[in-house]
């Protein structure tokens, strides 16, 4: 039986003939996702699936939904992936891994779409957002001022990805990374912080960053490995 979640570029005959450095490198690169070291593989894969579908890369994403699935990730974990990209990515990427969620996880369908009514109290995004950030961000404040729905909006989603995630605080910060890392986003440096004060190791989040390499390359290390020192 073909193996569907096998990286096809350790098999290119053109870069093992030509460029087996890069093979060999890249091969070392899976081996560091693939395999439980300081973050449990079925984790990385999911990781890894993230940031291919923020990136558009769907095969890349769908071998790694369905080696996460291999490897013993649940549905229930793996929806991480979509309340982190609904809040982050907004709802083309998060309707994009649902299709992931619906090809390697098929009983998908049989979630209820029941749930409650969910509101903000007055003042609560606000109080949110300070002890989160230490202090509410400018653009934050812009928002609470303007439209303070939005703000509303924002810190709902915001806390559904992080604080009520269905893996755990830790490993929701260390998504958030792997996603930014892939974009070369400074913004991963807030959640770098974040990852930290969850208890996540420099082992772990280097893990975290090396998760984008596949659908961003070494970029995605030079830029959001350095953060390490400043976080």
């Amino acid at each position: 039986m073909e193996d569907n979640t096998h990286s096809p570029l350790l098999d290119s005959a053109v870069l093992r003939q030509v460029a087996p450095y890069t093979v060999s490198g890249y091969n070392l690169f899976r081996e560091i996702v693939e395999l439980d070291g300081a973050l449990p593989s079925k984790v990385k894969a999911l990781f890894v699936a993230v940031a291919a579908v923020n990136k558009g890369y769907a095969a890349l994403a769908q071998r790694e939904a369905a080696r996460a699935a291999g490897l013993g990730l649940t549905l229930h974990e793996a929806t991480a992936g979509l309340i982190v990209l609904s809040s982050l990515r907004g709802e083309g990427a998060a309707m994009a891994f649902k299709s992931m969620l619906e090809a390697a996880w098929p009983q998908t369908g049989g979630i209820s779409p029941s749930m409650p009514d969910l509101k903000a109290a007055p003042g609560e995004a606000e109080d949110n957002f300070k002890r989160y950030f230490g202090a509410v961000p400018p653009a934050l404040a812009k928002l609470l001022q303007l439209c303070p729905k939005g703000a509303d909006a924002y810190y709902l989603m915001r806390r559904s990805s992080i604080e009520c995630n269905p893996l755990s605080k830790k490993y929701a910060e260390l998504m958030l990374v792997a996603i930014l890392a892939a974009d070369y986003s400074p913004m991963a440096l807030t959640h770098i912080r974040g990852a930290r004060v969850a208890g996540a190791s420099d082992a772990e989040l280097a893990e975290a960053i090396l998760c984008a390499v596949p659908s961003a390359g070494i970029a995605a290390w030079m830029s959001a490995g350095a953060m390490l020192e400043t976080a």
